[in-house]
């Protein structure tokens, strides 16, 4: 498996601009899907933004034009710039690795249910 470690929430105003990281180790491989997802209390995780090191991204509507992924492929880590934060962004976020396409990953409702290795969250807050 992977292993995940993320970096970068904190406290933000709303329209503010956060970056978090997410740094693999491990088994990496180029066959596998990155994911970020988010969770607040009461709610399953849903699916934010997805990347293959060949390049594909995904983003949910709710974001897509806010926020971008890019990655540094000698650090195996990749990131999500945040940019113009609403309320509705605060949430805990979690990094995911899985060994499969992006295409299948985005194709099912639940798809924090296809992921094995998470990294431990991390609290992005916006506030008004």
């Amino acid at each position: 498996q992977v292993q995940l470690e993320e970096s970068g929430g904190g406290l933000v105003q709303a329209g503010g601009s956060l970056t978090l990281s997410c740094a693999a180790s491990g088994r990496t491989s180029s066959l596998y899907t990155m994911a970020w997802f988010r969770q607040v209390p009461g709610k399953e995780r849903e699916l934010v933004a997805a990347f293959t090191w060949s390049g594909e991204t995904y983003f949910a509507d709710s974001v897509k034009d806010r926020f971008t992924i890019s990655s540094d492929n000698a650090k195996n880590t990749v990131y999500l710039q945040m940019r113009s934060l609403e309320l509705e962004d605060t949430a805990v976020y979690y990094c995911a690795a899985e060994r499969l396409s992006i295409r299948n990953v985005i194709r099912v409702l639940r798809a924090w249910t296809l992921f094995r290795s998470w990294g431990q969250g991390t609290q992005v807050t916006v506030s008004s």
